[in-house]
């Protein structure tokens, strides 16, 4: 009688270690996920410095900069939504500083307001450079006609206005302009899905380790009936 009730326990213990074990892994990944993002966000916030002369895409990734220079017209529209004021746009235009042409994004822009036309004169911007990972196969083409982009295309949107692929992202310009807001860089595109995951695995093993209860349980009963 006992012999019959080994192998679904072993197979029960099995698939519960597994389950459990994923958790386990889960719940590490997790913590190192926790610990990228901080390091990123201690990366944002630093001290701002030059804008290099040669940016690496990787090793300057969130690198905060602070520049003098000149907003030039011509603003490119990047249709945006954001959860606090709804859709809008990111305007992205040319930034002239000591001979260089650059991307910037100035910020948010409602869609009920009039584009601004960037400042007259001279502007300090503190942001941080970025290469945005947004362009997907389910991406729309930029609909010149209007000006409407769908994504920060960076090698596109270089092309299109004639600079460097290199893109700041205000987090402030001095003087401030009005109905525009900043929306500067952090962390909260990069996923972290990790804690929802360790969930799932751990209600499984909850799931398997009831359902082999059960079974066994039942099993025994029939046992206990056909004596």
């Amino acid at each position: 009688m006992r012999r019959a009730l080994i192998l679904p326990l072993f197979f029960g213990l099995l698939g519960l270690a597994v389950f459990l074990s994923l958790g386990i892994w889960q719940v590490q990944r997790l913590q190192w996920k926790e610990g990228i993002l901080a390091d990123i966000e201690a990366r944002i916030a630093g001290a701002p410095v030059a804008i290099p002369a040669n940016p690496d895409p990787e090793a300057d990734r969130y690198l905060p900069v602070r520049a003098t220079g000149q907003i030039l017209p011509g603003a490119i529209r990047v249709l945006v939504s954001t959860r606090q004021m709804g859709a809008g746009y990111r305007l992205i235009d040319v930034f002239e500083t000591e001979g260089r042409r650059l991307l910037i994004d100035r910020g948010f822009l409602r869609l009920d307001l009039d584009q601004p036309a960037p400042p007259a004169g001279p502007v300090t911007v503190t942001g941080n450079l970025h290469w945005p990972d947004e362009v997907t196969s389910s991406t729309p083409a930029p609909d010149r006609a209007a000006n409407i982009w769908f994504a920060r295309d960076i090698p596109a949107l270089a092309a299109e206005l004639g600079t460097e692929p290199v893109l700041v992202i205000a987090r402030e310009i001095s003087p401030p302009e009005a109905n525009m807001m900043p929306l500067p860089v952090d962390t909260a595109g990069i996923p972290n899905d990790h804690l929802q995951y360790a969930g799932t695995w751990f209600l499984m093993a909850l799931a398997w380790a009831v359902m082999t209860g059960y079974y066994i349980a039942g099993l025994r009963a029939r046992q206990k009936a056909d004596r």
